[in-house]
């Protein structure tokens, strides 16, 4: 009786052991979506992001947006045959170099035919050359800068570039503020906050006639949490505005110390302000904070806009950020292309995406230019109340 047991035992152990053996070597499902069903025939989509890090925030409201296209289309017909369209999300940690890792693995790893991504321009940027290098199209959803796309051939966006924000941005200084006179406050380390700050200044000087109406430029680091320094000089210059385009969390800290320390005038900024995380560090302080952004749920005119502000607000219960929809939008046109494409070649793809007109999506109607950059509208909203409120819209 003893003998048999043990036998029993040694069975049991070794098809337990098999079992384990067969299960790691199962192939790896997307990140976040079930596997297809056997002899499905599967597209696999790239998304690399910032999930954690200092722009974590930033990178889920994207994926949000690209989920929920991927939940009310999830399949895309392409040379006659449909595809289950699989996500495999990567982060990239807000980091440069884990932003080209996270690329390089979504080609090498995960055999995705396009990727969509990434919230930050530095990030983009640093993945964009491994997607240049491996022939791999990707469509940027709220990266700005124009070095994103230039010189690439492979990297598209369905967003505005930062030339244009900074003009919104210097014609409602000028223009609504009445303001003559500016300091920069810049993200030195961050090639969106330095850029945008750039063509702020270029057109605020062009507006006012003075080249010295940019008072002085100040620099602090990404990760800084003390501006004391910086805004103590900006406070003895007396500018009539503020322009400090940065990350959602130091440029609420900018903007808190600045108030603390008794600066009392305008402080204007950029699309990446639109993060429940900026009012949530600034408080109170915040308020009055005007910015650029890419959506407003109160003028959304299009039947796509009403399809993913329905469909959202009953999912989440709340207003979706304006990077959301570039999310939900960047999807929908990586579908189109795979659709005029008629293939699941990359190349086909890239040629179908650079070839994208009047796409009509939630964040209004996308063309891409020579460059691969889309000619949008800017909004204009500021924090009243502790919420993003619309004010207007700006027309290319």
């Amino acid at each position: 009786m003893k003998k048999f047991t043990n036998s029993m035992i040694l069975a049991a152990f070794f098809a337990a052991l098999a079992l384990t053996v067969f299960a790691g070597c199962r192939p790896r499902a997307a990140a976040g979506q079930g596997s297809a069903a056997a002899g499905e025939e599967v597209i696999k989509i790239g998304v690399f992001e910032p999930m954690t890090g200092a722009n974590a925030a930033g990178g889920a409201m994207e994926v949000e947006g690209i989920r929920l296209a991927n939940e009310l289309n999830p399949t895309v017909t392409a040379g006659g045959k449909t595809y289950k369209v699989e996500l495999v999300v990567a982060d990239n940690k807000s980091d440069k170099v884990e932003a080209a890792t996270a690329v390089q693995r979504l080609i090498d790893l995960d055999k995705v035919t396009l990727i969509l991504g990434s919230w930050g321009s530095s990030l983009a940027m640093a993945g964009g050359e491994v997607a240049k290098e491996a022939r791999i199209p990707v469509i940027g959803l709220s990266c700005t800068n124009p070095l994103v796309t230039a010189g690439n051939d492979y990297y598209f966006r369905v967003c505005f570039i930062d030339p244009f924000q900074g003009t919104v941005m210097a014609n409602y200084a000028y223009n609504d503020l009445s303001a003559k006179t500016a300091v920069i406050v810049q993200e030195v380390s961050n090639d969106y906050s330095v850029g945008l700050a750039k063509f702020f200044s270029d057109n605020f000087k062009s507006l006012t006639g003075n080249a010295d109406s940019i008072l002085t430029t100040v620099n602090y680091n990404t990760g800084d949490q003390d501006f004391s320094a910086q805004l103590t000089s900006v406070r003895s210059l007396s500018p009539d505005v503020i322009f400090a385009p940065g990350n959602y969390t130091e440029s609420a800290l900018v903007m808190k110390q600045a108030r603390e320390l008794g600066i009392t005038v305008p402080v204007i900024g950029g699309d990446t302000w639109e993060t429940p995380e900026f009012i949530d560090v600034g408080q109170d302080r915040v308020e009055g904070a005007v910015f650029s952004t890419f959506f407003a749920s109160e003028v959304a005119a299009t039947p796509a806009a009403e399809t993913f502000l329905n469909e959202y607000r009953s999912r989440y219960n709340k207003e979706p950020a304006a990077v959301t929809a570039l999310g939900y939008d960047g999807y929908l046109v990586a579908l189109d292309a795979i659709q005029r494409a008629g293939s699941t070649d990359p190349l086909k793809i890239r040629d179908a995406i650079a070839a994208t007109s009047g796409f009509i999506g939630a964040t209004g109607t996308t063309t891409l230019d020579e460059n691969g950059d889309a000619t949008k509208s800017a909004f204009i909203k500021a924090v009243e109340g502790g919420k993003f409120v619309y004010r207007t819209i700006v027309n290319p």
